[in-house]
């Protein structure tokens, strides 16, 4: 198992390493204007799937410009929304209104995929991604903040929860790749590796359907969004760096943590949260019933309602 995951992403790294030498420096994720164009243009309508009142800021950090998608009550407890691997924040749209309610949301768009962040630096290691996350709550002064991280977006939350002295209070991680142990179902997930190398509408769609078990529940919007972030963005090299945090890095997350997976998830099982349960000293988890990895779209009802009581 290990050995096929090992081979499929030194395919992908390759490929990446091609195309970073055909691309320009300061187009780090999109190949031409007019492609990072058409996607800006996918984003905006997406993010109008959030449907409650919002602002979007541009934070300066060491490693360029950082998006933040902002809602929420000014005097609610802040909460950070990070997620998943070129999904952007627009993700969140069958959540946000939920999550929403009672916290402050400082939604972060990650710099090395496609979204609105705009990476001007040569790209970030474990310990950049930290100097990132961490410019931008201390311009926000976020002090005693929750966070919610999704997929890539949970390993980085994790990332952040291992450094001492850190401000997080609660962590949320829906089914956090490579955090707990590598991808549970590798072959599975090689539909992701091809769309990513010859991108077309119809691995796009068995991709949909390796993730997620109701992909009839996406957005048509969002999807439209989704697909082009695979069909433009250069292949993203930087999960190669995503390895499973070891026992010692988990002893040192004493906040209270959430995991939750889908029972048909292919990037985890029961082993993450066993795992989880074992070295985190404060965690709960839970197995959401018909739900893949897009568990947050698959049941967005019982996954809010988790979320939520467990926060508040």
């Amino acid at each position: 198992m290990l050995k096929l995951y090992s081979r499929l992403f030194i395919v992908l790294f390759l490929v990446t390493s091609c195309a970073s030498k055909k691309a320009k420096f300061e187009d780090y994720v999109f190949k031409t204007k007019s492609e990072e164009q058409k996607y800006q243009t996918a984003y905006n309508k997406s993010l109008k799937l959030w449907e409650i009142p919002y602002t979007e800021e541009d934070v300066k950090t060491s490693f360029g410009t950082a998006h933040v998608i902002i809602a929420g009550p000014k005097n609610g407890k802040d909460l950070v929304l990070l997620h998943g691997m070129d999904a952007s924040s627009t993700m969140w749209y069958p959540n946000i209104k939920v999550l929403a309610k009672n916290h402050r949301i400082y939604a972060i768009d990650f710099i090395m995929e496609p979204n609105k962040s705009h990476l001007t630096a040569k790209p970030l290691s474990s310990e950049d991604i930290l100097v990132y996350y961490n410019e931008i709550f201390s311009y926000y002064k976020l002090k005693k903040f929750d966070i919610i991280g999704a997929s890539r977006g949970g390993w980085i939350a994790t990332l952040l929860a291992t450094q001492k002295p850190n401000s997080i209070d609660k962590i949320v991680l829906l089914s956090p790749a490579q955090t707990f142990k590598f991808i549970d179902k590798v072959g599975k997930t090689t539909s992701a590796l091809m769309l990513k190398l010859f991108p077309s509408e119809k691995k796009f769609g068995k991709t949909l359907s390796t993730f997620s078990t109701h992909p009839e529940k996406i957005s048509p919007v969002y999807k439209r969004q989704f697909y082009l972030a695979n069909k433009y963005a250069k292949s993203n090299s930087s999960m190669l760096k995503m390895h499973p945090f070891s026992d010692k890095e988990l002893l040192l997350i004493q906040n209270p943590v959430l995991v939750i997976i889908g029972d048909k998830d292919v990037i985890n099982s029961e082993e993450s949260l066993e795992r989880a349960q074992k070295y985190l000293a404060n965690s709960k988890t839970k197995i959401i019933k018909d739900a893949g990895h897009f568990l947050t779209i698959d049941q967005p009802k019982i996954t809010n309602d988790a979320v939520i009581n467990f926060l508040e």
